[in-house]
């Protein structure tokens, strides 16, 4: 059986796939028969034959139908491909072969819940948004001063899967008015208050270091943390430990949590106090 080895630009790359896909279902190529990789693992692969680091895809069979696949298929796969598994590539060129085959294989792929192709792919795409939900609520900026004299506001983050683009959306919506950047080690993006620009991927140092605002934040934790409310493993689960180390207020969890039940029994052995003096005419009549 003749292989085809499929490069794509880049891990998200889903037009490169998307046209691939389409010319290998409709010349008859099974999903046995297709290697699927990224021009940066070609670039690793020495061994790898100049000629198979470009696509050659074949001309489509003179039977191929016209290829047709759900709208909600489409949208599975564009959130799919920015899982980070090599395998996600195969998986959703083997759920297209089997809609293309028509019959019992294609509404499997389609619609039953239990199929191991389909289950798989509603996995990798719980993984997805809940990698975008954590970057929503785990980015933190910080102010930089640039040479013109601007400020911008710069975070770094480490996702688990080629989110970063995709999830720009979101903070541009939520800070449309200022001037920020995000960097990752896949990809970095920069918003100047109309256009978002894209960039390579970057290092922890290309970040700024903590400033004075942020050592105010920390105090202002500090002060509202409340040992009587500490639920440590509520908290990992929403606060996963591997984010740590990028957040500014995680410092002090351990030292917090290790004196919050000594804290939580002071405030409960505490004498009660007086109230304060009502002001004049904030008084509740009968």
């Amino acid at each position: 059986m003749q292989r085809n080895t499929i490069t794509l630009e880049h891990p998200t790359d889903w037009q490169g796939f998307r046209t691939a896909a389409r010319a290998l279902v409709q010349a008859h190529v099974p999903p046995q028969a297709v290697d699927w990789r990224c021009q940066a693992d070609a670039a690793e692969d020495l061994f790898a034959p100049e000629a198979a680091r470009h696509n050659a895809l074949p001309p489509p069979a003179p039977d191929a139908p016209p290829l047709r696949v759900p709208p909600d298929f489409v949208r599975l796969c564009e959130q799919l491909i920015l899982h980070r598994d090599p395998a996600r590539f195969a998986l959703m060129y083997r759920l297209l072969w089997r809609m293309a085959q028509g019959g019992h294989e294609a509404d499997a792929a389609r619609h039953d819940p239990l199929d191991a192709d389909r289950m798989q792919a509603h996995h990798m795409v719980r993984a997805v948004r809940r990698d975008m939900h954590k970057m929503h609520a785990f980015v933190r900026f910080r102010p930089v001063v640039e040479p013109d004299g601007q400020t911008l506001h710069m975070a770094w983050f480490e996702p688990d899967h080629y989110i970063t683009e995709a999830n720009a959306g979101f903070f541009i919506r939520r800070f449309t008015q200022m001037r920020w950047a995000i960097l990752t080690p896949d990809a970095s993006v920069r918003w100047d208050g109309q256009h978002l620009h894209t960039g390579p991927g970057a290092q922890r140092s290309d970040a700024p270091p903590p400033d004075a605002g942020e050592a105010l934040w920390l105090t202002y934790y500090r002060h509202i943390f409340n040992p009587a409310r500490l639920k440590l493993t509520m908290m990992k689960k929403e606060m996963p430990t591997r984010y740590w180390h990028n957040l500014p207020e995680a410092a002090l969890i351990t030292e917090l949590a290790q004196t919050a039940h000594e804290r939580s029994a002071k405030m409960v052995e505490a004498e009660a106090t007086t109230p304060r003096r009502r002001i004049a005419g904030k008084e509740t009549r009968a």
